[in-house]
This record gives C-alpha cells, structure tokens and sequence, in this order.
C-alpha cells in the first residue's frame, strides 16, 4: 500500500525530460522541511491505495513515460515495488528524490533525479553525501537556486565532486520568482559552469495552478 497525494496527467516540467507528456505519482509525506517548499500540502494530505489500483490509474493515460515524486516517495517501503512494476511493464520510470533516503533502494533501471539542497533551502545539513557515489550515468542531479549564496554552494559542490561530471544531466534551477533566471544564466556563463540551467517549464505554461500540473 501506498499513500497517495494525488495523479495527474501533465507536461513534465523539470529535468532532461522536460516538455514530455507524463503522468505524476506524487506520493505523501516528507522528512524535510524546506523553506521554499511548493507542494506542502503532500506532507500529510493523502489516500492509501494498492500498487495494482495504482497502476490501474497509470493506465488510464495514453503515456509511457511515469514520474514517482513527492513528498518524498522513498520513505514508503512500497515505493521501490511500484517502481519495479512499472519498469516491468516497459514504462520509463522518473523518481525525483529529496536526497536524503538511499537511493539504491530503487531498481537500477529508474532514473533517479536527485536534489542536492543548496543553503537557501535550511535542508543543506541532510545531505546524504553517499548517494553521489550511488548515482548512475543515467542519473540526474538538480541544484534549486535561491541566491547568489546557493550558486556559490552549487559550483563548489561540484568542484569537490569529480564522479558528479560523469553525470550527463546536472540542473541549476533558479526557484521560482525568487531569483531572476537571466541572473543565474550570467553566472553560469561567466564561470562556464558545467550545468543546464533549468526553469520550471509547468509554471510557465500554468502560472497560476498550484496542484495538478
């Protein structure tokens, strides 16, 4: 069983698969608390379904490609089952992590799309630095950037990180009307970052709904 936040079917918005139709498992509960967080209301708000109902509702949907996020979906024992399932059944299978649970717990054939919190976020501390040595070259990493402070944080966590260059897809996402993206693409620049600036492709084309997309 799992408890579930909601299902929806949308335009992924974030990640090298951004622009794609996808249909979005976001699952309750998380174990972080950060300060710029936009979907709280998956904390606690929620519905207990099977993986099979679950997959049912993935059915409905004429689409191959399945994100599982959160909240943060790895604190639920089933979430690796669902995944698995879906993988099985020749989906492509997206699951965004907070990075502070395990990410091993998954099948080696998802795409893990792993945070790593930036100092604006209060969450920096609750890095679980071991997963960087957990990720796969189809792996991606994101840094959401709220400040210059969080930038500076972001390129001198990479420098440390040499493994984290054989990664293909490491994002910089400036957090939504905090922080000006041209800013961050100048930054970026000027420091020849090795990065993709990422903007929240489902907030431009729906600035005004907060859930369902």
């Amino acid at each position: 069983m799992l408890k579930v936040n909601e299902i929806f079917y949308s335009i992924q918005g974030e990640s090298s698969f951004a622009g794609l139709p996808c249909v979005f498992v976001r699952l309750t509960g998380c174990n972080l608390r950060c300060s710029w967080c936009d979907t709280t209301y998956a904390y606690d708000e929620g519905l207990e379904f099977s993986v099979e109902a679950i997959l049912a509702r993935i059915r409905a949907y004429p689409c191959s490609l399945v994100e599982i996020t959160g909240g943060e979906p790895l604190l639920q024992n089933d979430t690796p089952v669902l995944a698995k399932k879906l993988l099985d059944k020749g989906y492509t299978v997206l699951v965004e992590t907070n990075g502070s649970k395990n990410i091993d717990m998954l099948d080696s054939r998802c795409i893990r799309i792993m945070d790593i919190k930036c100092p604006s976020s209060r969450e920096s501390e609750n890095n679980d630095a071991a997963n960087l040595g957990r990720l796969t070259l189809q792996d991606e990493v994101k840094f959401v950037i709220g400040s210059r402070e969080d930038y500076d944080y972001a390129k001198t966590f990479l420098g440390k990180l040499p493994n984290c260059f054989k990664i293909k897809n490491i994002h910089f996402a400036p957090l939504y009307a905090i922080i000006d993206p041209g800013h961050l693409a100048g930054w970026m620049l000027e420091d020849g970052v090795r990065a993709r600036l990422s903007l929240q492709l489902h907030k431009k084309i729906w600035p005004d709904t907060l859930r369902g997309v």
